[in-house]
């Protein structure tokens, strides 16, 4: 991950592949809340990546290359996910599988998850646990966006609940950008910045 408190780099790993994606749709919702913070911003569009399956004794995967070379470039990463049966996305999850841990180490993260049905969150819960394998530092705000037919339109997130939510989870990937690779200046600031355990 980079180390830039002004103007930080904040990428959006979308896992959908569909070209009529809510998914991606939401995500850049989240993006364009962290590009009114002050980020610089980017969506990495997986339909554009030539990612074969993981095969561990191939090396030479030059879009994987392209892929790991974003995530170490960014302050802070959003990961976006349709739910599929009840977890992520599998494009998602090879997408990761070709990450190091070293790549994520210490990288705020954030995570999304669109589900057609009522009752999201269970990919979200996934996400979690693979950020965490990852060492990277996720943040405690995510959303889970349910009845996305109806929920999620051309123009972004109709619900204004959920649409908030989204917006303040791209404000979040700004503020606290890069805050786990800073612990001396948040040990010796006069003035408290963030209280990382609310979930206001």
């Amino acid at each position: 991950m980079t180390t830039s408190r002004t103007n930080p780099n904040v990428i959006a790993v979308c896992g959908s592949l569909r070209d009529e994606s809510r998914t991606r749709i939401a995500t850049n919702e989240v993006l364009t809340a962290a590009a009114e913070g002050g980020a610089t911003t980017e969506l990495i569009d997986l339909r554009s990546y030539d990612l074969p399956r993981l095969h561990a004794d191939e090396t030479d995967v030059p879009d994987a290359e392209r892929l790991r070379e974003s995530v170490v470039q960014a302050d802070s990463v959003l990961l976006g996910t349709p739910n599929y049966h009840g977890s992520y996305s599998g494009a998602l999850k090879n997408a990761l599988d070709y990450c190091r841990r070293d790549d994520f180490e210490g990288t705020t993260v954030g995570l999304l998850e669109v589900a057609a049905g009522d009752f999201p969150g269970s990919a979200l819960g996934h996400l979690r646990a693979v950020s965490r394998t990852l060492r990277a530092w996720t943040l405690p705000t995510e959303v889970a966006i349910p009845n996305s037919q109806t929920v999620i339109t051309d123009d972004g997130i109709s619900d204004s609940d959920i649409a908030e939510r989204a917006r303040r989870l791209g404000h979040e990937l700004v503020a606290y950008a890069g805050m786990s690779s800073y612990p001396e200046l948040n040990q010796l600031s006069a003035a408290p910045t963030a209280d990382f355990g609310a979930d206001n």
